[in-house]
Parts: C-alpha cells; sequence; structure tokens
C-alpha cells in the first residue's frame, strides 16, 4: 500500500497519517487542540509534537477552553516545568490567549468550526500533489486564515502554521495522488 513519504517515519506518525491527517475536522474541541498543537509545532518537527501530544491533552485539560482560561501564573509556572510539552514561555502564555480568543470566536459565530471552514468555503479542497515537495508550506487562503486570525487576537498562527493546521483538519487534501488515502479522503467527502 502507498504512502506518503512522510507518514513512514514512525509508528506514531505512520497512524497519524492513516487515521487522522486530511480527515475533515468539525468537532470544535478538536480544532482547538489542533490550533494549540501546530502552534507548539513552530521551529519543531511534527513527530515532536505528536510524541508529546498526551501530555498537551493532559498538561491543558484535554484543550478545555473554559479551563485555560482560568489558568494563573502558578500555572503557567507548573507547565513551563513539565517535561511532556514544550516548555516555552510564549507558546504556553499563547495557549492561554487563544482560548480566550477561541472563545470569543464560538460566542461571535456560534462554533469555532463555522468561523474556521469559511477559509476554504466549507468544503476540502482537493489537491492532486505528485511527491510530496509539490505541496506548498502556505497559500493564499492560509495567508488570509493568520491575517483573519491575528486580528481576533490569535498567536503563533503565521501563514505556514496555518497551512499545516488546514491540513491537519481536513481544509485541504495534500496525500500525494498515489497515496491510499487520497482517493479515500475524496471519496469520504462526496
Amino acid at each position: 500500500m502507498i504512502k506518503c513519504e512522510w507518514g513512514l517515519s514512525s509508528p506514531a506518525m505512520e497512524y497519524y497519517h492513516d487515521e487522522e491527517w486530511g480527515v475533515p475536522v468539525h468537532d470544535d474541541r478538536l480544532l482547538f487542540e489542533f490550533l494549540i498543537l501546530e502552534g507548539a509545532q513552530a521551529g519543531l518537527s511534527w513527530s515532536t509534537i505528536l510524541n508529546k501530544r498526551q501530555g498537551y491533552r493532559q498538561a491543558f485539560d484535554q484543550f478545555d477552553a473554559q479551563k485555560i482560561i482560568q489558568y494563573n501564573g502558578n500555572r503557567v509556572q507548573q507547565l513551563l516545568k513539565n517535561s511532556e510539552i514544550i516548555r516555552n514561555k510564549l507558546k504556553v502564555n499563547a495557549t492561554i490567549t487563544n482560548a480566550k480568543s477561541f472563545l470569543a470566536i464560538q460566542q461571535q459565530y456560534g462554533s469555532f468550526n463555522d468561523y474556521i471552514w469559511q477559509f476554504t468555503q466549507g468544503k476540502t479542497i482537493q489537491n492532486c500533489w505528485q511527491t510530496i515537495s509539490d505541496v506548498p508550506v502556505s497559500t493564499q487562503q492560509s495567508e488570509h486564515m493568520s491575517k483573519q486570525l491575528k486580528q481576533d487576537g490569535f498567536k503563533f498562527v503565521g501563514s505556514t502554521i496555518c497551512y499545516a493546521y488546514m491540513q491537519a483538519v481536513g481544509m485541504v487534501n495534500d496525500h500525494t495522488v498515489d497515496c491510499f488515502r487520497h482517493t479515500q479522503i475524496q471519496g469520504n467527502l462526496r
């Protein structure tokens, strides 16, 4: 069975590739989780973040934004000592900031899902890349998303991070055309 090259680097990456990457996500909590994890990845590899995903879930109350906005200085200090996450003060503080912005967006739009999927008109963009090197690191949509997220108070949401986010939550199908998941994901959207 042919898969995207990057999905063969470890059992965890293979599972993520086969089961999650590119599958459309419409659950607000999971959309928030991916937003935080993609921001945490800045300057690091996805495999590093994927290996710490359970630690992130435990450290950040299963990505419950209502709980995260209550974090105070003591809680931030605890998080900065937690080896199960990336101990970067800017990224930890960004998680709290992003939780506040996430809740504000839910209030304004009814759901984060409605807000975030507007950047692809509510549909998955079906790409047809031949090789992984054909896949861009950002697009016009991710540029627009980044600009709007920043305007709405989010941190660690540059265009490249936004594009990785779009890939993760299925706003784009960037599996290469020879990968078995490309057709599966495309077929599940009809």
